[in-house]
Order: C-alpha cells, then structure tokens, then sequence
C-alpha cells in the first residue's frame, strides 16, 4: 500500500473497528481510538525521515483516475508546505484523544467522531485533484458538527449550527470557483497542476473574481475578519479536545487552502495585496483587542486566533519568500501554542467548572506544574524570543518591513496587546490570595503531563532550534515566492 493512503486510511480504520465494538468497552475503546491516532502519528514522522527537503516537487505522489470525462482522480502528494501541517494534524489529533478522558457519553460515537475529522483533515492538506480537496474539506463539517452539537456546553446546538452555515456558506463561493477554473482549463481537469497551468494563463480580472471566491471559502475557515463570527461560539462550546482541534488544525486549513490559490491565481493576489495587508493588520489589532476585553478563558484564546491568523495573512500578503516563510512557520507556531492553551484551560474547566478569569487567584500554589506549562504557552502566545511564534513572527516583520516599509509597526501595537491579555491572564491565575474552594484542585496527572510536555517542548524546540523546519519548508516556499517574484 503507498504510504500516503496508509496514512490515510489508519485512523479511518480505527473508527470503522469502533463501531464494531461493544458500547461499554469504553476502555477499549479509547486505547484502540489513541492506537490508531498513534498509527497516523508514527507514519506522517516516517514520510518526514523520507522526504527530500532540498526539492519543491510533490513527494510520495499517488494517482488513480475515477472518471477520465470529468477529469477526477484519486490524486494525493505532499510538499513542503502540506506536510508540516500533516505533522501537525497528526500530533494535535493524538493530543485530542489523550485530553479525551473526561468524556463519558457516547463514547464509541465521540471517537469514531473524531477518528473520522482526522482523516478529513489529513485529506486536505495531501489531496492533489479540487474535487478529492472538495470532498474532504466539506467531510470535515459532519464529525464537527456532531463534536460541539452533542458533547458541547450549553448553547452547543446554536454554535454547531452556527459553524455549518458559515463554512458551508463560504464553501459554496470556493466550489463556484473552482467550476469556472475546470471550465477553464483544456482537457477539463479537475487536477492541481493541470488548474494550475491553465489558471496562470488567465486575464488578470478572470483570476480576480476567481481568487474572491476561494478568499470567502478560506476565509471563512481562517477566519479573516468579517468572516469570523462562528469562531467564538464555536470555541466556547465545544469540548475542550474538539478546541485543539479546531483551533490548531482547522484554521490551518483556510491558510493553507489560500496559499495553494495563491500560487494558482499569482495576477490577482497581487492586485489584491493592499487590501489583503489591510485585513491582516485591522485582524490583528481587533482579535487582540478583544481577546483583552474577554473573562472567559476559551473566549479569550478564541479572538487571539484572529489575531495570529491575521498575522499568518500578513505574511502571505507580503509575497516574497522570508514573509512566506514566516506564515507557514506561524500556522506550526500557532497550531502548536493554540492546542496547549486550549490543552490546558480545558482540563482546569474539568477540576473548577468556570472559565471566568476572575475566579482564580494564586493556582501556582496548588497547581504549580499546570502553572509553568500555562505560562510557557502565553510566551509562545506572544512571540516571546526562545519560542516558536518569536521566528515566525520575526519572519513576518522582515517580509513585511520589504513590501511595505515603516507600516509593519502596527504589528508592534499587536504584540504589545497579546502581551496586555497574557500579562493580565497569568497574573489573575497565579499571584493573590488563594480562594478556599480552589485550595483543593488537583494538580496535571501523568497522562496529562505527557500531552502538555510534548507540545511545549515542541514550541521551545522550534523556537531553538528552527533549522529543520525553516530548510523542510525553504524548497516550495522558493518556487511559490518565484511566482510572484516574476510578476511583481
């Protein structure tokens, strides 16, 4: 079997053997749900081993064709840009699963659930035909759906429902889109490359009107402001694994759909520059803004992924290879610091049932590991040096500073107020007096030590040592910054 269909179909095999078995094996049920994660997980680190970093063409490519006379294929490969992001899926799935403990309802549903989106998502970031990039981009809607809508909080069915409809609604400007793109193209294909060849070739204003299509159905998923109203709710609400996931992978998802249209549709992304910088920066200043204003916990890391994504869109905004780089380094960065923050609020929410900020006071005392974890991961949040976020960051800045000169200090006013929140946050969870019905909280356990470990030494490691990312990612990132190098 080729590795990148084994990869595929691990998890997917794990969630059919659930359903086979009985309900109140809910132990088993687990284990085989973190084995089969664990599969995924050790076979996406095994095409790293393998992958030849110093080259920009797909790797590991498979190709079957389904229907010759309307040009769709089973077509999946991998760049340096898709696979750090399946590294990451596959981790932060595996994370999910072990933060998972607390779930005791429908047990062998919430894993089959869960097992399903893994394989949704890691069919994103390989598919290499629209229509196979299509059929798992809009798979990922029914298993989160069933996420937040049965294991949700208490207006779970109004953020699930709230979720569909916006993503769905933007999916229909991306499929428009990409209609008129197969229409375009000799042959009518519906592979990349061949959309690729053909979209280049088009007047500047067709690849506008195109590019506006993807930049809604992306947009939706990044999200770009205006675009971002389900995304508080939907955090709010959701279980705090299905968080992880939605705000370390899903989001990802949009920006690395938008560099793949980017590199499509090079005239109109170009025309569309100032206007796209301009949404970057009002969306990192308004995400940060009102991740400030926020009592609740995953309320304020919520707005906090507008704020980071904008600064993702800066970067692919800027079009020139160290400001490309920076927005694939920050989509790891905040993949990897999201997923410990909503790691670790949701099992403080387990111990207290509150996410008010102002209902803790001095954790550090009886909670002295899960405060060093928390703090690390509001440095990662901020950019600080020594962390994943502070390279991205730096990336940006210096790509920026290039395209746009002295305007890129309005990013300074960004980092200024996600220092404000996380200052604000770490003092209101660790220094005062202790309350008495806090005096009795459990401290992280050993299961959960692992899951936090893992993705804070991820975030320092990174921040270190950025080498072998940065050259994982330098071979594409230098073909997709020619595109436009050549058109500028």
């Amino acid at each position: 079997m080729d590795e990148l269909t084994l990869l595929l179909i691990l998890p997917l095999i794990g969630a059919v053997t659930i359903t086979v078995l009985p309900s109140e094996q809910t132990k088993l049920i687990r284990n085989l749900a973190l084995l089969a994660s664990l599969a995924a997980l050790l076979q996406s680190w095994n095409l790293l081993f393998t992958f030849d970093s110093s080259s920009a063409l797909l790797q590991f490519s498979e190709l079957t064709t389904w229907n010759t006379r309307l040009g769709t294929s089973y077509a999946l490969g991998v760049d340096g840009i898709s696979l750090p992001m399946i590294l990451l899926a596959t981790l932060l799935c595996f994370i999910a699963i072990m933060a998972s403990s607390t779930i005791t309802k429908h047990v062998k549903a919430y894993y089959f659930l869960i097992l399903l989106l893994e394989t949704a998502m890691l069919g994103v970031f390989m598919a290499q035909d629209w229509t196979l990039f299509y059929l798992f981009w809009e798979l990922n809607l029914i298993p989160l759906f069933f996420l937040i809508d049965r294991w949700g909080g208490s207006r779970r069915h109004t953020a699930a429902l709230n979720f569909v409809l916006y993503t769905m609604g933007g999916s229909v400007f991306m499929l428009l889109a990409i209609l008129a793109l197969f229409d375009s193209t000799p042959g009518h294909s519906f592979a990349m490359a061949d959309m690729l060849a053909s979209a280049r070739t088009l007047p500047a204003d067709t690849q506008l009107w195109l590019f506006l299509g993807f930049l809604i159905g992306f947009g939706v998923k990044m999200p770009i402001f205006p675009l971002h109203g389900w995304l508080s709710l939907a955090h709010v609400e959701a279980p705090a694994p299905v968080s992880i996931l939605l705000s370390g992978v899903l989001l990802k998802m949009g920006s690395y759909g938008l560099i793949r249209a980017s590199s499509m549709l090079p005239d109109a992304i170009i025309a569309l520059q100032p206007v796209l910088a301009t949404l970057a920066l009002f969306s990192l200043i308004y995400g940060g803004l009102l991740a400030w204003r926020q009592s609740d916990l995953k309320s304020m890391i919520a707005y906090s992924s507008v704020s980071h994504m904008g600064i993702v869109l800066l970067g692919i905004a800027s079009l020139n290879i160290v400001g490309l780089t920076g927005a694939v380094m920050q989509m790891v960065a905040h993949g990897l610091v999201a997923g410990a923050m909503f790691l670790l609020i949701g099992l403080l929410y387990e111990r207290t049932h509150t996410r008010d900020i102002n209902n803790y006071s001095s954790l550090v005392r009886v909670m002295p590991r899960f405060a060093f974890f928390t703090t690390l991961a509001f440095i990662g949040a901020v950019g600080m040096p020594g962390t994943a976020g502070f390279v991205a960051e730096l990336h940006i800045l210096i790509g920026g500073f290039d395209t746009w000169g002295w305007i890129m200090l309005i990013i300074g006013l960004g980092v200024l107020i996600s220092s404000a929140y996380a200052l604000r946050t770490v003092g209101r969870l660790f220094t005062g007096p202790v309350k008495a019905e806090m005096q009795s909280i459990q401290d992280l356990n050993r299961h959960e030590m692992f899951a936090a470990t893992t993705l804070s030494m991820a975030i320092v490691a990174i921040g270190f040592f950025p080498a072998p990312l940065l050259d994982l990612i330098g071979a594409s990132v230098n073909e997709l910054s020619a595109v436009f190098a050549g058109r500028l």
